[in-house]
């Protein structure tokens, strides 16, 4: 690939991370522009018109899997990976489902992230580990699978889930359970 033609979109609201990325990609050859909500990546999206993008799923606002839709639809579509620390299986198979060539949970380093953007297909599977999941671990898996279901809307999650919606924002606002 030309190095000028590689061009990466950073969608990313921790500031420090954001920036930490865009050096190391820098430093891999990608000119670099950090958007940090959905809004801000949508403006970018239309003057930079990125070859490659790294979008964070939880921003501010709208979740980063309306990112990847809208970036998806760009002609050319860019190479999309999705980073986050609140990996859930259903999260994954939506954002591959939207145009996402990949899907790391964090802390990535930039090897690994640079190895998902330069991926020339998306994941056809995802891993699966032999292990059966916790029940705490499969009640984050659901409610990931109801929250993206109701397109990140808390409210709606919490009703369908019959939660209180406070409840709900504070098992969100943990860590996802280890799988095992």
């Amino acid at each position: 690939m030309n190095p000028v033609a590689k061009k990466l979109l950073i969608v990313e609201d921790d500031a420090d991370f954001a920036a930490a990325v865009a050096r190391a990609m820098h430093k891999r050859g990608f000119e670099v522009t950090v958007a940090h909500d959905a809004t801000e990546a949508g403006a970018i999206a239309g003057t930079f018109a990125p070859s490659h993008a790294l979008v964070d799923l939880k921003l501010p606002g709208e979740s980063g899997l309306k990112v990847v839709e809208m970036l998806a639809a760009r002609e050319p579509v860019p190479a999309i990976v999705v980073l986050t620390g609140y990996a859930s299986i259903a999260t994954a198979v939506a954002a591959v489902r939207l145009g996402a060539r990949h899907y790391l949970a964090k802390p990535a380093d930039a090897d690994e992230i640079l190895a998902a953007l330069l991926r020339d297909a998306p994941d056809a599977a995802l891993e699966v580990s032999p292990e059966p999941l916790s029940v705490a671990r499969l009640e984050w898996e659901h409610i990931q699978k109801v929250l993206n279901e109701h397109d990140g809307n808390i409210s709606a999650t919490a009703r369908a889930l019959k939660m209180h919606r406070r409840t709900l924002q504070r098992k969100l606002d943990k860590r996802p359970p280890r799988t095992g």
